[in-house]
This record gives structure tokens, C-alpha cells and sequence, in this order.
């Protein structure tokens, strides 16, 4: 028997040697016939332990862009793939409604609304801004491009420079002349707290720190000494979730968002073309997208 691939519900196809499963575990007999593997992303818990009970696995593929959880789990000589592509427009939009928020204080103007109140005051446009995304991948990319019908300078950064790409070297250069700093990178041990005490003490006062990444990327605490110097948006908090409580509810110039980053309705269409993409290349030996292993 070939090996099949397991999916869940959420990116249901039709097609030969796929079956599909919901909240409930795939079976023994799925799990040891199984060779491509794609997680559940939302709803039950995660499932991405079952690869050690898949003999023939092959493959995992992710439905997110982050990958730092399942890196550990995947066994010897099985690739993981992550989900390039899918969340790149909806992580993008999220960014500049998050930049536009702070910027105009449309956060400000809502809980001015709910107490009736007419406060009518002068913001600061995105129209301008110096923008420095740090992250040059799929996401990164989408927020450059959708930024430029804004008006803005956008400056991208990578792990090394190239073309119109600044390396992570040029950063501590680049923090102190950007009004927006935009945090689009993957976490892994290079980019875990790399948004420290030091790196915001470069930014320019005033700034906005943008983070639709990881929690982790960013040193809470360093957060919280920079209160009142500093404007912060963030899609993603360590800890995560934001316990009840926590200083960053209150703190004023913050806005917490709960991670909406990619689960939109554009995920689904997204992720279900990647998967079938990737099922077919998986069995006729072609080469898969998104490899990070």
C-alpha cells in the first residue's frame, strides 16, 4: 500500500490516497500508513506529536509560517514545511491596520466613542513614515509592497544584505532614522528577544514597534521600560496568551491585538491550494515549497 496523507478538516480534498480528519485523532492504521502530514492549525488541540507514531512519515506540512513549535517534533529524515504563501495577506493587512491605528489614534477615537465624547485632535499620517520591516520573507514582502501605495519609504532587512535588501548588521544604523519599525521575522534562536532593551533604546522616540511575528522575538520587560517613550502594536505577547492583568492591557500607547495575524478568510482558499500543491508534488517526487529543515 502507498502511503497516504492525513489532513485535517478545515483544508478538506478530494483526491486519491488523501483522507481527512476532524477533531478527533486519525486512527492506528492512518497514523502507520501515513507518509504527508499536515496538523490542525485552529479548534482542538495541537496534534503534532502524532509524527512519532508515523513510521512512514515523509513529510509534515504546517499550516502556519511559524514553525519554532514543531521543529523539535519532527523526526529524523522528515521534511516540514511551513505554510509559505497563505498568511502573507492577511499578516500584511493586520501590519498597516496596526500602523494606521496607532498612527491616527483610531484606538483612542473608539473608547472616546464609547463614552460619548467628541475628541477631536490632530495625528500623525502614515503618509511619510520611514518604515523598516525586519523580515524578508513572504510576509516582509507583503507589507513592503502593500505599504507603497501609502506614500512611505520602506526599508526590508534580511540576514544578509542584498540588492534592496539591508542586512540584520545595518540595524542598529537604521533603528534611530525610522518612524515605524515592523517586526515580520520567523523565531529561532537568532531572533528569539532580539527586540531588547538596547535595540528599542536605538529607535527614535516617538516610534511605533510593530509585531506580527512572535511573541518571543520581542523582551516584554524591554516593552515595558520604554512605556511613554514609545508606541507599541502587537499581534503577538510573551506570554501568550496575555494573562488578564498583565501591565500591557493598560499601558498607555500599546494596543493588543489577540494573534489575528493570518486566521482570516483568506486563509482557507490559500491554505487549501498549498496543500493540494503539495500533496501532488510529494507523490510524484517533485519538489516541495517552503522547506525550513
Amino acid at each position: 500500500m502507498e502511503p497516504i496523507a492525513l489532513i485535517p478538516e478545515v483544508v478538506e480534498i478530494a483526491a486519491p490516497g488523501v483522507f481527512v480528519y476532524g477533531d478527533a485523532d486519525p486512527t492506528h492504521d492512518e497514523l502507520a500508513a501515513c507518509g504527508f502530514f499536515v496538523p490542525r492549525y485552529m479548534g482542538a488541540a495541537p496534534n503534532t506529536h502524532l509524527m512519532s507514531a508515523m513510521p512512514r512519515l515523509e513529510v509534515c506540512q504546517l499550516l502556519t509560517a511559524g514553525f519554532d513549535q514543531a521543529l523539535e517534533l519532527v523526526p529524523d529524515g522528515v521534511k516540514l514545511c511551513n505554510a509559505i504563501g497563505v498568511h502573507d495577506a492577511s499578516t500584511a493587512e493586520l501590519a498597516i491596520g496596526l500602523m494606521l491605528t496607532s498612527r491616527r489614534a483610531i484606538d483612542d477615537a473608539v473608547r472616546a466613542m464609547q463614552l460619548g465624547s467628541w475628541d477631536h485632535r490632530s495625528h500623525s499620517s502614515l503618509a511619510d513614515a520611514r518604515v523598516l520591516v525586519i523580515g524578508a520573507g513572504g510576509v516582509g514582502r507583503a507589507i513592503r509592497d502593500r505599504l507603497m501605495a501609502f506614500e512611505v519609504s520602506v526599508q526590508l532587512v534580511g540576514r544578509t544584505a542584498r540588492s534592496d535588501i539591508a542586512g540584520i548588521d545595518q540595524i542598529f544604523s537604521l533603528l534611530p532614522i525610522s518612524d515605524i519599525v515592523v517586526m515580520a521575522t520567523p523565531l529561532n534562536p537568532s531572533t528569539q528577544r532580539m527586540v531588547d532593551a538596547e535595540f528599542l533604546s536605538r529607535m527614535a522616540s516617538g516610534a511605533l514597534l510593530v509585531n506580527v511575528s512572535r511573541g518571543q522575538v520581542v523582551d516584554t520587560e524591554a516593552i515595558l521600560g520604554e512605556i511613554g517613550r514609545l508606541r507599541f502594536a502587537l499581534d503577538v505577547t510573551d506570554p501568550e496568551p496575555l494573562p488578564p492583568g498583565h501591565p500591557l492591557w493598560s499601558a498607555p500607547g500599546v494596543i493588543v491585538t489577540p494573534h489575528l495575524g493570518g486566521n482570516t478568510s483568506a486563509f482557507v482558499p490559500r491554505a487549501r491550494a498549498l496543500v493540494t500543491s503539495q500533496i501532488h508534488a510529494w507523490q510524484s517526487g517533485e519538489t516541495l515549497q517552503g522547506v525550513v529543515n
